[in-house]
Parts: structure tokens; C-alpha cells; sequence
């Protein structure tokens, strides 16, 4: 997105008998031309409002709740979508030189205090364990600049993510993306079903992405302070993205691409944090995060989430 400024100083011109007076000309007093008017103030640009929209494909092809969803995985299955549904926080607009500048989220009840929720389900069909509510923007300001690029981290702050689900405000009040056993939240819930139901092949039926902060201790209820020695925070970001023109595709097919979502080779049925899940290993590889350390590698350079494309 380029938004560009441009700011004019006005000077106020002397006065016509002053000038005359320094050429000698005209007549009358002879004190001197008077005092030089200030120079008018540089007005400060108004904020830019922006909006960012977030789309679920797979492929090419769109995405949607009780619709069968075609070439999967690595054995090139069919499956349907569950659920789709993750936290963004830390949204930045870059310059040129790769400059953030931060985007002021507007508060609502898919936004709050810089965190937001996508949310790409409708509850029907095959996500009946959804909500009919969808979220496919975020909406902000930002200092009026020339931007280029977009950045943004998939997860939460500790702060808020280990805030009380019970309490806490829209979004963060979503049981449905509460994670008990790190009394945090999922960072994203991607789950996809086998398209035959109980009677299919898939060893689990189902295939879940969760990523959300592990090996986390100290307990909120006794007012103790949570740390996760695996953040799991996804880094994102393009060098090339033009709100007004373009859009940010979830890609399922992109994602899952070395996956076989239809086995379970341990633990949870696909992928939920776990560095012993041996369905974490090319999750975790697509989503560019160090399985180990829970630490983004290189900035998310190479990730398949997430792409760029003209609305």
C-alpha cells in the first residue's frame, strides 16, 4: 500500500510598503519595514485508516464449511473443513527499507488491544461445532506513510494469553480457542474431517492443527505468573502487499502439503504443539517454527500458511 504525503510551509509575503521602503521608493515614515510574520505550522497528516481481508483456499479453490475440499496431504485426499481460526497480534505495515511502523487495531469484539481473531468458519455443516460469526478483517489506523509490505505474528502476547478466558473481553473470551492443560489459548484451530465421517479411512477421522504455547508453568488461579519455554508464536510477513488491491490466503493445500492427514502415527490425532508428535515434525516445518524451541526460524521466511493475491 502506498500512502504518501506531501506537506506545503507557507510564508507569509512582506508587505508591499515595506518592500518599497527597502527600495527607497514611496514616501512617508522612513522607520523601517516591520517585524517578519511567523511561518504558518506544518498541519500533522491525519491517521490512514486501513483494512486488512483474509480469505481460506486451498489451491486456487475457496475454502468452506460443508463443502468437500479436494487434494490434501501428501496422499492428495478430500476432506472437510471443521474449523478455521487463529489470533493475530503485533500487525505492522513495512516501507521500503523494511521500516515497521504499528497499525492501531480498533477495538470491537474481534479486536482488542493489538490481538485479534480471524475467523474463516460459519458454524454450518461440517463446522456445526463453530459459531455462525465470521471475521475475515482487521481494521485499524495507521500514521499516513508510504507502506509496501505487511508483517504480523499468528498467537499472543503471554499477557493475554494467559489471561482468564472467563473475564476476559471479546476475543479473548472464546472458549472455543481456550486451551486448558497451558491455561492459554490456541493460537490457531485447523481441523479438517474425513469426508466419509466415522465409517472412513482416516485412522482418526479427523486431522487438527493447534498451535498454541507449551511446556508452560505456574498457575493463574493461585495468581502465579505463566512462562512457556516453547512460545510457538508464528512470524509472517511480505515485502510485497497492497491492502486496497490484494488479500492474505490461508492455504490449507500449501500447508498440508507433506502431511498425511489421513494416519496418526502418535500421540493426538494431527498436530497439537507437541515436539514427541511425530505429526509436528512437517507441521511445525510449514508453519517455520522450531519445533524444540518453539522459537520462529528466519523471521517466517519460507512458511505455507500464508500468501499474497489480488482480491
Amino acid at each position: 500500500m502506498n500512502i504518501k504525503t506531501s506537506t506545503w510551509t507557507l510564508l507569509a509575503p512582506l508587505a508591499i510598503g515595506a518592500l518599497l521602503t527597502a527600495c527607497g521608493g514611496g514616501g512617508g515614515d522612513s522607520s523601517g519595514p516591520g517585524p517578519t510574520p511567523a511561518p504558518t505550522p506544518t498541519p500533522t497528516p491525519a491517521p490512514q485508516q486501513i483494512a486488512i481481508d483474509f480469505t481460506a483456499k486451498a489451491g486456487a479453490v475457496p475454502v468452506s464449511c460443508g463443502t468437500e475440499i479436494a487434494g490434501l496431504g501428501s496422499g492428495n485426499v478430500a476432506a472437510q473443513l471443521q474449523d478455521l481460526r487463529f489470533y493475530v497480534s503485533s500487525v505492522s505495515l513495512l516501507d521500503a527499507n523494511d521500516v515497521e511502523t504499528p497499525v492501531t487495531l480498533a477495538n470491537n469484539d474481534w479486536q482488542r488491544d493489538g490481538a485479534a481473531l480471524i475467523d474463516l468458519e460459519d458454524g454450518s455443516g461440517s463446522c456445526a461445532g463453530g459459531n455462525a460469526a465470521m471475521n475475515r478483517q482487521l481494521v485499524g489506523t495507521v500514521p499516513a506513510g508510504d507502506y509496501t509490505g505487511i508483517k504480523f505474528v499468528v498467537g499472543l502476547p503471554s499477557a493475554q494469553n494467559h489471561s482468564n478466558v472467563a473475564t476476559a473481553a471479546a476475543p479473548l473470551d472464546v472458549q472455543a480457542m481456550a486451551w486448558s492443560w497451558t491455561a492459554g489459548r490456541l493460537f490457531t484451530k485447523i481441523e479438517l474431517a474425513d469426508p466419509q465421517g466415522a465409517t472412513g479411512s482416516w485412522a482418526s477421522h479427523s486431522f487438527q492443527v493447534h498451535l498454541g504455547a507449551g511446556a508452560c508453568t505456574g498457575n493463574p488461579a493461585n495468581n502465579e505468573t505463566v512462562t512457556c519455554a516453547r512460545p510457538n508464536r508464528m512470524d509472517w510477513h511480505s515485502h510485497s502487499f497492497n491492502p486496497a488491491t490484494q488479500q492474505i490466503v490461508v492455504d490449507l493445500q500449501t500447508l498440508l502439503a507433506t502431511s498425511d492427514i489421513t494416519v496418526n502415527a502418535g500421540g493426538a490425532p494431527g498436530c497439537m504443539s507437541s515436539p514427541s508428535d511425530p505429526e509436528c515434525v512437517a507441521i511445525f516445518d510449514a508453519l517455520k517454527i522450531d519445533l524444540n524451541t518453539g522459537l520462529a526460524i528466519d523471521g517466517g521466511h519460507g512458511q505455507k500458511l500464508f500468501r499474497v493475491e489480488a482480491k
